[in-house]
């Protein structure tokens, strides 16, 4: 990973524009190949940033000013970064992560999302859990009744960060020739509670959103249906 500190000014071009004017913000370039602009506030939430794979062109622009420019090779986003003064710029190696350890409830509701793919959708059986990928495992790889490929992944509460989460791995796994040569990689989007905004978002990008009751996969009775 490499870390810049650096006055810059940011522009963005794409589905839509965005400007940030000139400011000290921290560029992060990490080796998946995504690019992320973080302030000194707004939680941990990028600014802007470019999701993997991108390219990054470092020059100097007319003006003789040093200038970032970020695009992707799959869409006509750019992201361009005039840079006033850097004040920190170094290389990380952080190596392999193991991946992001779930709490209790969440890791079981996988577990038992495994165990019954079908409660997500008709036909879908189980190929691997935690398949990995170069930005971390995916929760449940499936396989639809027509033998397409299916990614889930699994949430306590769905959000808008699941969604951008499940969105970069489909993005890596439908390059993947053996998983993809079907037809393309699609995206279930489970959880025991998705919020408005995060359907609205999958929906958008066409992956499928599946309330979970995670009582009913426990194989507890409802209480509504009892009558005393």
């Amino acid at each position: 990973m490499r870390l810049v500190v650096a006055r810059c000014q940011i522009d963005y071009a794409g589905r839509l524009t965005a400007h940030l004017p000139m400011a000290t913000r921290v560029l992060m370039i990490k080796a998946d190949g995504s690019v992320l602009v973080h302030s000194d506030g707004g939680s941990y939430k990028p600014l802007n940033w470019m999701s993997p794979p991108c390219k990054l062109r470092e020059g100097v622009s007319d003006e003789g000013v040093v200038e970032w420019t970020v695009t992707s090779p799959k869409t006509d986003d750019t992201l361009r970064i005039v840079l006033e003064e850097v004040l920190h710029d170094t290389f990380h190696d952080l190596g392999v992560d193991p991946g992001l350890q779930k709490d209790g409830v969440e890791k079981h509701l996988q577990e038992l999302l495994a165990d019954h793919p079908a409660t997500l959708a008709d036909g879908l059986t189980l190929v691997r859990r935690e398949y990995p990928t170069a930005i971390g495992p995916v929760d449940l790889l499936c396989r639809d009744a027509d033998g397409l490929s299916v990614a889930v992944e699994v949430k306590r509460r769905g959000d808008i960060d699941g969604v951008e989460q499940l969105t970069r791995y489909l993005e890596l796994l439908n390059r993947d020739p053996l998983l993809s040569s079907k037809g393309q990689v699609r995206g279930i989007f489970a959880a025991q509670e998705i919020k408005p905004q995060a359907r609205v978002l999958a929906t958008d990008r066409g992956i499928a959103c599946a309330v979970v009751d995670y009582d009913a996969l426990r194989g507890l009775d409802d209480p509504s249906h009892r009558l005393f």
